[in-house]
């Protein structure tokens, strides 16, 4: 893991591959960690080379003030612009998971130059807030479980690593897993306040930007080839929404995972990977 800046904004970078292979950029939902380490070493061995990165105010990335943050949706999306710029080899394949893929939308859509396809994993095509009347909105009852949970101590690593285990066990995603990402993120958090691991840990950073305006509409002029991935069982962005992205952005293929929630499990990174590599 490394840091770059991207037109005056540091970002946190990991590569995987070959650095003259065709270039897979993976925007973290918020951190990089979103992303399997095992589905980066199953593009890079499929002749890609991947960078996954993470957003403004996570890991190694530009970090100001998470609970007032400075910059917008579309600041997030020129970011990865700019990245493909400085890391060479673009157009770029753009995937993104969770917040991720709002950005990965906007940043399509405002800089269509710089990527050639577009994956979107377990997102949906509206900012945070109420959904459209026509998407699946977050379960409510997995919501409340989620939010009924006291705040765990952020200065114990342990501590975080078993709140994110009993979270994704809400959730239907592997607590294991979760638990393992969660110590790593900790680790790579340049802090302990409950801002700062809150942006790390949860994200919650994405929901105080202005996401204005609007973009679903725009979906379809998304020319470059797009890939949506869904968990049939995710109850934060139920699959509906992932359906939605797939009939709005032409040709757009849609990859429903049955046994998958909100994150892509171990089980499914070689079909998903897969998908990806033959994503044109």
């Amino acid at each position: 893991m490394t840091t770059v800046n991207a037109k005056g904004i540091t970002l946190g970078i990991e590569s995987f591959g070959d650095d003259d292979a065709p270039l897979v950029l993976l925007a973290g939902g918020t951190t990089m960690l979103s992303w399997p380490d095992a589905l980066c070493e199953r593009l890079a061995a499929g002749g890609r080379r991947v960078v996954r990165y993470d957003l403004r105010d996570s890991g190694e990335s530009t970090a100001a003030d998470p609970q007032a943050p400075a910059y917008t949706l579309r600041d997030l999306a020129a970011d990865a612009a700019a990245l493909v710029d400085v890391l060479g080899g673009g157009p770029a394949h753009l995937a993104g998971i969770g917040v991720g893929g709002m950005v990965a939308q906007v940043a399509v859509l405002d800089h269509p130059g710089a990527f050639s396809a577009l994956t979107l994993v377990g997102t949906r095509p509206v900012a945070p807030g109420p959904a459209d009347d026509d998407l699946p909105d977050h379960d409510p009852a997995t919501m409340s479980r989620l939010f009924a949970r006291p705040m765990p101590d952020w200065a114990d690593r342990e501590a975080v690593a078993a709140f994110a285990a009993a979270g994704a066990e809400i959730r239907g995603d592997d607590p294991a897993a979760a638990r393992a990402v969660a110590a790593r993120v900790w680790d790579r958090t340049p802090g302990t306040t409950p801002p700062v691991q809150l942006a790390n840990q949860l994200g919650l950073v994405f929901s105080g930007l202005d996401c204005a305006p609007r973009w679903r509409e725009r979906l379809p002029e998304i020319a470059a080839p797009a890939l949506v991935v869904h968990g049939r069982r995710d109850p934060f962005f139920p699959v509906g929404n992932g359906e939605a992205l797939a009939r709005e952005i032409p040709g757009a293929r849609l990859l429903v995972l049955d046994e998958a929630a909100t994150a892509i499990p171990g089980t499914a990174v070689g079909e998903v990977a897969a998908a990806m590599l033959a994503l044109r």
